[in-house]
This record gives C-alpha cells, sequence and structure tokens, in this order.
C-alpha cells in the first residue's frame, strides 16, 4: 500500500521512476512498462508493486492539487470566484464532493492535513 502523504516539513519519499512508454508502445494493449517481458515472478511482482506505488503516490499528489486548485477557485475574494455547482461540473464530480474538495484545499493551504493519511478527502 502507498505510504501516507508527507506533511509539508517532512520531504517526500521518491516513488519508483515510471519509464516513459513510447507511443506505438503505448498503442499494444499487451505492453505494459515492459511488464510482460519479465518472466522471473519474483522481479514481475517487485516492478508491479513499485509500479502500483508509484501511480498511487502520483494519483494522491493530483488530487491535492485538485483540491488545492478547487479551494483557490471557490475563494470569496475572487472576483470570478466559480461557486461549488460550477467547480463540480468542470471536474466532473458531486457537488457534494466539490464541497468536500474544497474544504480538503483549505486545510491543505492552511498546512491543517496533519489528521489525514490519505489525499482523498472522503
Amino acid at each position: 500500500m502507498a505510504e501516507p502523504t508527507p506533511r509539508r516539513n517532512e520531504p517526500r519519499l521518491r516513488p519508483a521512476p515510471l519509464i516513459f512508454e513510447p507511443a506505438e508502445a503505448a498503442a499494444d494493449p499487451e505492453h505494459f512498462f515492459q511488464l510482460e517481458s519479465i518472466e522471473d515472478p519474483r522481479a514481475l511482482l517487485s516492478r508491479a508493486t513499485e509500479l502500483t506505488q508509484a501511480f498511487r503516490a502520483a494519483a494522491d499528489r493530483a488530487v491535492e492539487f485538485q483540491a488545492i486548485a478547487a479551494a483557490q477557485l471557490a475563494d470569496p475574494r475572487r472576483f470570478d470566484r466559480l461557486t461549488t455547482a460550477d467547480i463540480a461540473e468542470r471536474a466532473e464530480w458531486t457537488e457534494d464532493y466539490a464541497k468536500r474538495m474544497v474544504e480538503f484545499g483549505r486545510d491543505l493551504m492552511r498546512g491543517n492535513s496533519e489528521d489525514r493519511t490519505t489525499a482523498d478527502p472522503v
């Protein structure tokens, strides 16, 4: 399982590198980061686990940026602020989820994310 997102003052652990996939390889549904070419099950499990952790870490980080953007867009001090319904529509979320993301983003911007173990605001 991916490690929790570190706090602002803690260094981030680097996930396994996501080796670039050439366009022709990405078009082949059987090809995925050369996992199909690994024959040793121990090595396959190790590399697949590294990729899983890297993707989870990337997804958690992306969710944090989504939340910060949602909070910034909903900021009442902005002359062009958006409602949570507008944010939900743009991000293809429910309005309830957008409200939680705005609050999560505000917590992140205030540095109040210590109680969270995951980037998901749910």
